[in-house]
Formats: C-alpha cells, sequence, structure tokens
C-alpha cells in the first residue's frame, strides 16, 4: 500500500472513522479495535487532535473554551500542523511495521469543519491536509451519518459540556454533514457510510465486514 506522494509502501491498513459529532465514532472505532486484537493482531488506535504529546496540546488549544479568539485560518492550521505530527510520528511508523491503524477523525475532519463549516473551501483545505500528511490516505473510511439535531441531543446527554465546534449552531453542523456525505459519494470504494443509529453490535459487525477483505489483502502481498 502506498500514498499518495509515492513514500515507500507499508504493510498495514489504516482505517479512519469520520462523522459529525455525536455519531459515536469513539465507540465504533475503539468496538473494531477490540475485534481485531481479540484474533491475535496487531492494532493502534489513536485521535484527532492528538495521538502526539503536541497533538495532545493542540487539541486543548483549539477545542477547549477560554484560550481567545481562533480565527478560521489559524484553527486549519492548527489542525493540519497537528496532523503532520500524528502522521510521522505515530502513523507512518505503525503501517511500515505492520500494525492496523485506527484513528478517531482524519483529514476529512478538517475538510468538513474548517473546509465547510468555516467555509475556507474544501479543496483548499484539502491541499494543505494533502501536503501536511504526505499525501497519506486511509486505506478505508467509516463514515457515520449523524443528523445535526439528534447528534447535539446524544452529545448533550446528560448535561454534557459541548467543547468549541461541538458548540457551534445547527447550520454549522449541517454544512459539515453534507459535505462528509459529498466526499463519501465521491469514493465509494474507499468509503463505508452506515446510519448512526443503528445498534452499536450491527454497525460494528458492517465495519468488520468491509475491514476483513483488507486484511486478507494484506496477507496475501
Amino acid at each position: 500500500m502506498q500514498n499518495d506522494d509515492g513514500a515507500d509502501d507499508y504493510s498495514g491498513v489504516f482505517v479512519a472513522f469520520e462523522g459529525g459529532d455525536g455519531a459515536g465514532k469513539s465507540t465504533q472505532a475503539a468496538m473494531l479495535g477490540a475485534s481485531l486484537e481479540a484474533n491475535g493482531l496487531r492494532v493502534l488506535q489513536t485521535r484527532e487532535p492528538g495521538g502526539t504529546p503536541v497533538g495532545e496540546q493542540l487539541r486543548t488549544l483549539v477545542l477547549e473554551h477560554g484560550n481567545g479568539e481562533i480565527d478560521a485560518r489559524t484553527e486549519a492550521l492548527i489542525f493540519a500542523a497537528a496532523r503532520a505530527a500524528h502522521v510521522e510520528q505515530v502513523i507512518l511508523p505503525a503501517l511500515q511495521n505492520g500494525a492496523i491503524v485506527i484513528s478517531d477523525r482524519y483529514i476529512d475532519s478538517s475538510a468538513a469543519y474548517q473546509g465547510a463549516g468555516r467555509n475556507l473551501g474544501v479543496e483548499t483545505v484539502l491541499e494543505l491536509n494533502a501536503w501536511a500528511t504526505q499525501g497519506l490516505q486511509p486505506d478505508l473510511t467509516v463514515l457515520l451519518d449523524v443528523d445535526p439535531h439528534q447528534g447535539r441531543a446524544r452529545r448533550t446527554a446528560n448535561e454534557a459540556i459541548e467543547d468549541r465546534l461541538e458548540s457551534e449552531p445547527d447550520e454549522f453542523h449541517t454544512r459539515i454533514r453534507e459535505t462528509f456525505l459529498s466526499i463519501a459519494h465521491e469514493d465509494p470504494d474507499g468509503y463505508l457510510v452506515l446510519d448512526a443509529y443503528q445498534n452499536a453490535n450491527s454497525l460494528a459487525k458492517q465495519v468488520m465486514d468491509r475491514v476483513r477483505p483488507l486484511l486478507d489483502e494484506r496477507r496475501d502481498q
């Protein structure tokens, strides 16, 4: 497997989970990882922004309230910087060592949140992140589709406090949802789009059904 810039082949498998806030990405990523590990496979579970010491600090800066004004371009650059470190220091080394990398969010989140949500332009943000990630693309992106109103109800259950992006109005989250779906529509072979309101075990089975052929392909190489 190879990234778009022609970097060295890697023997691992890269799966990203995307979707709006409240879609259940973290739950499904954890379930996939646990299932794969139970079958004796090496798995690295990670998240964005984050995954590295600098990435976690940038996550706090950009998501927590009280850090002052963060304009749209600065926000996009912070996410890209965190992602660059994530790929260079964590994701690529793991893939080159044959691990299965499962990431809770990746490039599509920036395309949706900053490209569409912040009106910076989806293509502009994708170009920035292609450079930041050395062109590395997931082998599979699982998109959990959630209605913005229902997503907010999920994430504020038990009076949970929303972060900077979660607290944006529903119109913002509607643009995000539309962008996620549009990106997935352009590449049906690389995406698995699922209704986030299905039973968690049913979702997990559908994800595994798409991941299993990728594992078989890796073994055959």
